[in-house]
């Protein structure tokens, strides 16, 4: 499985609002009305129950929040976990397969403009023997 932007076929993009539980991060996101997203079964995505769209950085605006947002880092520390400090939800962070790119948590996206989220199951134990994944 690849994990590069515009891997999906192109539909056109809506505007997604989102944020984290309490309302102190929010932000907006240019991705199409219907979604392909990835499930990863990776040790930090399986806890927090992840659900990523990746984007383009140029794709992603955080609205307010970010003076609230705490980062977590492991492994090799490439990959940026954010989260609120107030409600502890991680809504987006900058993964390491994409550095200069952004994943959403599709589960923190409001449901007025998701017309449907098609899942795709990715199993990151399984990549990191072919060499498509590392861990963090």
């Amino acid at each position: 499985m690849s994990l590069r932007f515009g891997a999906a076929p192109q539909r056109p993009r809506v505007v997604h609002r989102g944020g984290c539980h309490c309302g102190a991060v929010a932000f907006e996101v240019d991705a199409p009305a219907v979604i392909e997203a990835l499930e990863c079964n990776c040790s930090i995505c399986r806890m927090t129950g992840f659900l990523h769209l990746i984007v383009p950085r140029d794709r992603f605006r955080l609205l307010r929040g970010a003076e609230n947002l705490a980062e977590y880092r492991f492994n090799t520390g490439t990959a940026r976990h954010l989260f609120c400090r107030t409600c502890g939800v991680k809504a987006f962070y900058v993964p390491r397969s994409h550095p200069h790119g952004w994943s959403v948590n599709v589960r923190c996206l409001a449901p007025e403009t998701l017309e449907q989220v098609d899942v795709q199951v990715f199993d990151d134990y399984e990549a990191r023997f072919a060499g498509l994944a590392d861990p963090d």
